[in-house]
């Protein structure tokens, strides 16, 4: 059982119009689609909860922040206190701290993108949330890195660069939308200025504590994987890898109850009690044979 982390907050950020995925996002918010067996939702909240995190804030659309207030509620059933906050228009990934201002106060806090999926060896969140001052992300080999944010390293692996979506990428190792920084996350994005796009970019609030150099880029291992969900075909994509891993394994990924009950938030009693409401799906009766089995 993981220990809670003392002191770190959490954002998802699951905001946007989702015009890649029309028309399945004309009515609801692409956050809320299914991914195999759950909203798209939960695979993030779930890492920031297998990291030990209990204080969640999800940032989304005035439209789409009443539909996952629905779906998450105030967090208790899982033992964790989600908090709310609208980005009325997309402003940017770098945004997302200064709606939250209020809701991260002095703390450190990690960011997750609502459309990112991470499975296998997650040690590195836990590594991310030892480091007391500065920042922490991460680096991903892809095929496609001109799509991304695109970190340059040097002969020792030390980061040198960091471009947002270049057309000309200095290498292939995409960062992943999952970002930790200390409280000063705040005033470094109070400072920046809208991209040509009209966007306060996560690349420059990186950029800034590469230049102080306060920045560790971790390479992810192969170990590791990581997808995004933002477009019909990546959606597809995870969803038929999830699909795969669990009917494989017998276990659930992104399952928000096994996390909390895995990391302490809930009880035995309780998770029972979780897989009692909904029996009747195999979603209940994995809850329900995850606490036989932990008895």
């Amino acid at each position: 059982m993981e220990e809670q982390v003392s002191g770190w907050k959490g954002i998802v950020l699951a905001g946007g119009a989702g015009s890649r995925l029309y028309p399945s996002t004309a009515a609801t918010c692409k956050q809320l689609l299914p991914v195999y067996d759950k909203p798209m939702i939960y695979y993030p909240i779930s890492i920031l909860m297998l990291g030990g995190i209990s204080e969640i804030l999800v940032i989304s659309t005035p439209r789409d922040l009443p539909l996952l207030r629905d779906l998450l509620g105030d967090g208790s059933r899982v033992g964790v206190e989600f908090s709310y906050a609208e980005q009325p228009n997309p402003g940017g990934i770098a945004e997302a701290f200064l709606v939250g201002e209020n809701f991260i106060g002095g703390s450190p806090t990690c960011l997750i993108l609502g459309d990112n999926l991470f499975y296998g060896d997650m040690r590195f969140i836990r590594r991310a949330l030892a480091k007391k001052t500065g920042g922490t992300i991460f680096g991903y080999a892809v095929q496609d890195p001109a799509r991304y944010g695109v970190v340059e390293f040097d002969e020792a692996g030390k980061a040198l660069s960091i471009e947002e979506k270049p057309k000309a990428p200095k290498s292939n190792f995409a960062v992943p939308g999952f970002y930790c920084y200390d409280n000063r996350v705040v005033e470094i994005a109070k400072e920046l200025e809208p991209s040509d796009r009209g966007e306060l970019e996560i690349t420059d609030v990186n950029r800034k504590y590469l230049e102080k150099g306060e920045l560790q880029v971790e390479v992810l291992s192969r170990g590791t994987a990581w997808l995004d969900m933002g477009t019909p075909r990546s959606l597809l994509d995870a969803s038929n890898f999830v699909a795969s891993i669990e009917s494989r394994q017998g276990l659930k990924i992104g399952c928000l109850e096994e996390v909390a009950f895995r990391s302490g938030f809930i009880s035995r009693k309780q998770l029972a009690a979780l897989g009692e409401e909904v029996k009747g799906s195999e979603y209940g009766a994995y809850l329900l044979s995850l606490a036989e089995e932990s008895s």
